[in-house]
């Protein structure tokens, strides 16, 4: 589970829960949890990583980490940023073609928080179908 710390509980559920649609649980009033399609953890260098964002390393503008949401297609990325934009969030990259071979965008919700919107060609990071 990744817990975040907010400024404002309203207005995160809000961001989250409307301007996202995640889905969220029966939660005291203090808390809000949302359920998500599974969760991974992505290790990378600092350095590399804020530079992928095109933000600074030191601190200011990035702080060492990124969540990140990957979908389908180059066109659920475009969509889910511009929902996020819509709900609230800060445009930080815009979606575009990237060095490892997928596309992606990045934008900070109200409270700062670093989210990276991406699709992987090359393979599916999700639940698995049935099939597979």
């Amino acid at each position: 589970m990744i817990t975040l710390g907010v400024r404002d509980l309203a207005a995160a559920i809000a961001f989250y829960e409307n301007g996202l649609g995640f889905p969220r649980m029966d939660s005291p009033p203090e808390v809000a949890f949302f359920t998500l399609n599974g969760s991974w953890l992505g290790l990378y260098g600092r350095e590399a990583l804020a530079e992928d964002a095109q933000v600074s390393p030191d601190g200011s503008g990035f702080q060492g980490i990124a969540l990140a949401h990957n979908v389908e297609s180059e066109r659920e990325v475009d969509e889910v940023v511009a929902q996020a934009i819509a709900a609230g969030g800060e445009l930080v990259k815009k979606p575009q073609s990237v060095f490892w071979g997928g596309y992606s965008g990045y934008f900070k919700d109200p409270d700062g928080y670093l989210w990276e919107v991406a699709h992987n060609p090359l393979f599916w990071v999700g639940p698995k179908d049935k099939d597979q």
